[in-house]
């Protein structure tokens, strides 16, 4: 038997990260038009792709390999993003999970700098550490995109080296190239801290904080 990612609902006090269906495909595809600009290395679909997305990633989601959510903003109700679990690991034993990435994440213009993210990652990474017991969770990005890089070190995720041609590039203009990967990751040993962070910058968003 081999581990398969099955994410459940996670809440939150900012978001709320539900497994993505059919029925977030309108709310994010508005969340997707809102600021293109801040996408410059992230591939995020357009609104009339949104439906083949979804049934993209829900093919996905059936191999047991990823499990996909839609960020769902508490104050709103809508879907703002998207983020996933993806490339499980299992390296001692074929159904205990070891490792586990944190990956296909992308916000709505509007909800950049809100805490959705910290809050996000905070609900990823606890679940992952604390319910699967993985040993690490990783994070990667283009390793041009300084913006992206920031983002992932300001949750706490340490920075482990540049893989060269590690992946596919969807920066405009490079369709079939390869990109060098900036590579993070969060141990552990390391989660203590890193939850006391995000939980710190989560609430500094909260409506008693302001």
């Amino acid at each position: 038997m081999t581990f398969t990612l099955e994410g459940p609902v996670l809440g939150g006090a900012l978001v709320r990260l539900e497994p993505l269906e059919h029925r977030h495909a309108a709310g994010l595809a508005a969340a997707a038009e809102e600021n293109r600009k801040t996408y410059a290395f992230t591939w995020v679909p357009r609104a009339d792709e949104m439906g083949d997305y979804v049934d993209a990633q829900l093919a996905r989601a059936a191999t047991g390999r990823l499990a996909p959510y839609a960020q769902v903003s508490l104050a709103t109700g809508q879907a703002v993003g998207a983020t996933a679990y993806l490339e499980p690991r299992s390296w001692r034993t074929d159904e205990r999970l070891d490792a586990v990435e944190v990956g296909y994440t992308w916000l709505a213009g509007s909800a950049q700098g809100t805490g959705i993210n910290a809050e996000s990652k905070l609900l990823l990474f606890r679940h992952a550490f604390e319910q699967w017991g993985v040993s690490r969770v990783d994070l990667k990005t283009d390793a041009r995109n300084s913006r992206s890089r920031a983002a992932i070190a300001s949750v706490g995720a340490r920075f482990e080296g540049v893989l060269r041609n590690w992946s596919r590039s969807w920066a405009p203009g490079e369709d079939g190239l390869l990109r060098d990967s900036a590579m993070f990751a969060v141990t552990a040993d390391e989660w203590q801290d890193c939850e006391r962070r995000l939980a710190q910058r989560v609430a500094r968003f909260l409506p008693a904080a302001r």
